[in-house]
């Protein structure tokens, strides 16, 4: 079925067919469109609905963050962040698989059918004028034979006329075949102009307008087939999401599942739980005696009397008014005084943790800066050690005030749990903690010492000053070869890096490792090809490659 030699006759309902059909290419382009925006705003909106129920930092959500239903709550939160991902990349992938390549074809369609027209309706303009061409050579040819026709006439007329000379027949007859001649010529050229004619008339309407009409037919199947491919891709577009959003779902699911409602129970019973006993029977008390009332020794007052005599007695008769007592509004007393046993427990056992994190980090900067004194000691070229001497007596400074906080917030945890009869006991106390952080790490909460960044390190840092053997570098940094990078490193603290051979570097920065640290505390490290310096190893974290330290 072609349309050349079917619709050879239907030009202009073909230009109007082909018109319509990128009319609707060009509606199914706004139709995906519109919904690639519908997707993008969805996932706008999921995203920020994410954002605005996510837990908030130093907030009272992130307290109640150790609910397990809060958690899950949070875990949907996300997973519904990454849902609307999904939505988003589907905006992107029918905007880019879909409008943009529909768009092009579109443009491509509209100036090959506008060549195809163009090409017909020049063939149409010259039938036309073969057509008019052979219309005239017609007339005239008609127009001749007529005027020969009456100029013999005329002749015979004249011919028979005995009244008229014989030079006017002769001229009748002369007119006679000149008319003749010339209708001659005009049906000559009329046969010539007709052949040509009925020559192009089948070129035409056999050869030309087929030609076009095959390639608009082309055209036409090409914009249905790229248009039934498109909706196929709109398919696939939705079906490759939908493996992640189900993922999405079942984060959900196995949130959801999470959830232990004992477990909760349980937490706010460590959340809120006093330590105290409930109070006792209250004595009834007789106002009808004359005498001035008296009241018992187990009376209500007595009680408050007993508590105020003897606050650290951990027994009944303190416990009863707690639940009566007015909260008060002020300042919290440092030791928590405020609080009941139980919750005081839980943030002196905070502070004591805070603490010696701090205590931590002070005691890993003061080895490091004992070690840089110690190399400086030695090799005088890489720098002065009094630079760093003042240094170090603030840190000892530092630390001597954190272990005279960590003891005595220990010391009042030790009460709370009943670990000492009574507060005098603290210089026994603190004289044992003494020895324990001069024999082992400070790790009062945790058995692992951990540096700010929590990664484990082997140092044993010891209460006095720790005397560390330095060794010589091997290598100055007046090498006439560069050394090749033997692996990179993180930096985990900040270092200044002010003296003479260091290098300064920021908390997190990259960069590459030329020198293992040779038992000396330091690493020699590159930032690029002409800044490298000394950090102390303890400063940072060292990935060696694999190949060059078997070399």
């Amino acid at each position: 079925m072609s349309w050349g030699t079917e619709l050879w006759d239907q030009f202009d309902n073909l230009e109007k067919h082909t018109q319509w059909g990128i009319e609707v290419l060009e509606k199914y382009i706004k139709f995906v469109k519109e919904r690639a925006e519908i997707e993008i705003n969805y996932a706008k909106q999921l995203r920020n609905l994410s954002k605005k129920y996510q837990t908030k930092k130093n907030s009272k959500e992130e307290e109640e963050s150790k609910y397990t239903s809060c958690k899950a709550f949070q875990n949907t939160m996300n997973e519904m962040n990454d849902y609307a991902g999904q939505h988003e990349v589907i905006s992107e992938n029918m905007t880019s698989m879909i409008m943009a390549e529909l768009t092009r074809f579109v443009q491509e369609l509209k100036q090959e059918r506008k060549s195809h027209f163009h090409e017909g309706r020049k063939a149409q303009q010259h039938i036309e004028t073969c057509w008019k061409q052979l219309e005239s050579s017609k007339r005239r040819f008609e127009r001749d034979c007529k005027e020969a026709d009456r100029a013999q006439q005329y002749f015979e007329r004249m011919d028979a006329d005995i009244n008229v000379t014989k030079a006017d027949v002769e001229k009748a007859r002369q007119q006679a075949q000149i008319r003749h001649q010339m209708a001659d010529d005009s049906k000559g050229d009329y046969s010539s102009v007709l052949q040509k004619f009925n020559h192009e008339q089948q070129e035409h309407y056999h050869t030309h307008i087929p030609t076009i009409f095959q390639k608009l037919q082309d055209l036409e199947e090409r914009r249905i087939t790229r248009l039934g491919d498109s909706l196929k891709t709109y398919a696939e577009i939705d079906r490759q999401v939908i493996p992640i959003i189900g993922k999405c779902l079942d984060g959900i699911t196995k949130a959801a599942e999470s959830i232990n409602s004992k477990q909760d129970s349980q937490t706010v019973v460590e959340s809120f739980k006093s330590g105290f006993e409930p109070p006792g029977d209250i004595d009834f008390e007789d106002f009808t005696q004359s005498m001035k009332r008296t009241v018992s020794d187990t009376s209500l007052t007595n009680n408050r009397a007993d508590v105020k005599s003897d606050p650290k007695t951990p027994g009944k008769s303190r416990g009863k008014l707690w639940p009566f007592i007015k909260k008060n509004k002020g300042a919290t007393p440092e030791d928590f005084s405020n609080l009941p046993p139980e919750q005081r427990r839980k943030k002196l056992q905070q502070k004591v943790d805070e603490l010696n994190k701090d205590l931590q980090k002070e005691i890993d900067q003061r080895d490091a800066l004992t070690k840089m004194k110690d190399v400086y000691m030695k090799n005088p070229q890489m720098g002065d050690p009094a630079s760093v001497a003042q240094k170090l007596i603030e840190i000892g400074s530092n630390i001597e005030k954190l272990r005279v906080e960590v003891q005595k917030f220990e010391g009042w945890l030790a009460e709370v749990e009943g670990r000492l009869p009574a507060r005098n006991d603290n210089s026994r106390r603190q004289s044992a903690l003494y020895e324990t952080q001069n024999t082992a790490p400070v790790n009062n909460c945790a058995q692992d010492r951990e540096s700010p960044d929590g990664s484990y390190t082997e140092d044993q840092s010891q209460e006095t000053e720790v005397k560390v053997t330095p060794t010589e570098f091997d290598d100055d940094f007046d090498d006439e070869e560069p050394l090749s990078t033997i692996g990179s490193c993180k930096a985990l603290y900040p270092f200044d890096g002010e003296n003479e051979g260091t290098i300064s570097v920021a908390e997190g920065e990259i960069l590459n490792v030329i020198e293992e640290d040779k038992g000396d505390g330091w690493t020699r490290i590159r930032r690029n090809e002409e800044e490298e310096g000394y950090v102390p190893t303890s400063y940072i974290e060292v990935y060696l490659d694999k190949t060059a330290k078997d070399s």
